[in-house]
C-alpha cells in the first residue's frame, strides 16, 4: 500500500494518516520491485485539492503506484497554483518519453454541459486518447473522462435538464469481468454530472459489438462500460469522492445560485455518511490490478 510522491508533498501527512506508505522515487528504486506508473490527466478545477482524492484508493492497492501527473499544454488551469503545476505536473509527451505509462486515468472536467468540439483543449485529450489506445495497457475515464473516451469511439453524450446528483445503487451486470466482477451485485457510487449517454445508444453500440456494458441503474443509466478490444474503460461517476467532495460541489453550485443543482439524493450535506468507500477501493484495486496483468512490460 505504497504512493511514491515527492519527499515535501502536500497531502503526505494525510496520506499516512490513512495508512497509506509514501516514499520518494530515490527511495523507490532501491527496492526490488518495480513500480506501476500510472498517468493521471488531472484536468478537475483546483488541481491540487483533487488528487488525493485519487491517491487514496490507489495508495490501498498491493501494488506500489508511481503516479505520473499530467498536464495539458493547451489549459489555462485558472484555478491551480502554476507553481505546484510546474513542480509537479508533466505534458504527456514527457510522461512518457522514457518510459512506458502502464495505467492511464483522466478525470472529470468541468465542461460536460459544452460539446466536445467546443473544449478549447479537445484537439489535445484526441491526440492523448489516441496515443493511450496504441501504446496504454489500460486507460480508465472518470466522469467527462469517461464521457470523452465514449465521444472517442463514437459516441455522444447528452445533456441533462438537471444535475445528476447523489449516491445511487448500482447494478453490477458483468459478474465475470476483470475490473467489474468481484464488485458488490449492487453497490453504491456518487453521481455528480449535467451530461450521459442514453441507455437506447448504449446498447445499440453493444449490439454492434463496439463495446461491453458493465453496470447500470434506472436513475442514472449505465455507469460503467467499456470498449471492445477492452483497452479503455469509462466510469460515469465518481467512485474516488469523499464526503466532502460532494459537499463542496454541492455549496458551490448553489452559491453560484443554479436552479438545475437539488441537494445530492441520498445523502445528508447537514450529517453526510459515506457508504460507497468498498466501491471505490475494489473498484481501483481491481483496475489497478488489471493493468499490471495486461501490460506487456
Amino acid at each position: 500500500m505504497t504512493v511514491v510522491v515527492p519527499e515535501d508533498y502536500h497531502a503526505k501527512e494525510a496520506l499516512q494518516k490513512r495508512n497509506i506508505s509514501c516514499i520518494t522515487r530515490e527511495q523507490a528504486l532501491k527496492q526490488d520491485i518495480r513500480a506501476l506508473r500510472i498517468g493521471i490527466l488531472n484536468i478537475m478545477p483546483q488541481a491540487e485539492t483533487y488528487e488525493y482524492n485519487l491517491l487514496f484508493p490507489l495508495g490501498r492497492t498491493l501494488i506500489q503506484i508511481e503516479p505520473v501527473w499530467i498536464r495539458l499544454n493547451t489549459h489555462l488551469y485558472k484555478s491551480t497554483s502554476h507553481s505546484h503545476l510546474d513542480n509537479l505536473y508533466v505534458s504527456m509527451e514527457k510522461a512518457t518519453e522514457e518510459k512506458h505509462l502502464d495505467g492511464l486515468i483522466i478525470t472529470g472536467a468541468p465542461v460536460e454541459e459544452i460539446a466536445f468540439e467546443e473544449v478549447s483543449y479537445w484537439k489535445e485529450i484526441t491526440e492523448i486518447m489516441s496515443f493511450a489506445r496504441d501504446n496504454i495497457a489500460s486507460t480508465l475515464g472518470i466522469c467527462w473522462g469517461g464521457l470523452a473516451l465514449a465521444k472517442y469511439i463514437g459516441i455522444e453524450k447528452m445533456r441533462y435538464e438537471k444535475k445528476l446528483f447523489g449516491i445511487y445503487e448500482i447494478k453490477n451486470i458483468a459478474r465475470d469481468h476483470e475490473v467489474t466482477g468481484e464488485l458488490d451485485d449492487v453497490f453504491l457510487c456518487p453521481q455528480s454530472r449535467h451530461s450521459g449517454i442514453h441507455d437506447d445508444v448504449l446498447e445499440k453500440e453493444q449490439e454492434k459489438g463496439n463495446i461491453n456494458l458493465l453496470a447500470h441503474a434506472p436513475e442514472t443509466g449505465y455507469v460503467i462500460f467499456e470498449s471492445s478490444d477492452k483497452n479503455f474503460i469509462m466510469h460515469l461517476g465518481h467512485p474516488e469522492y469523499n464526503s466532502q467532495r460532494l459537499i463542496k460541489e454541492y455549496t458551490r453550485d448553489k452559491a453560484k445560485g443554479r436552479a438545475d443543482v437539488e441537494e445530492p439524493v441520498n445523502f445528508n450535506v447537514e450529517n453526510p455518511v459515506n457508504r460507497w468507500r468498498s466501491h471505490s477501493l475494489e473498484f481501483f484495486g481491481q483496475w489497478i490490478r488489471y493493468a499490471y496483468q495486461k501490460t506487456p512490460y
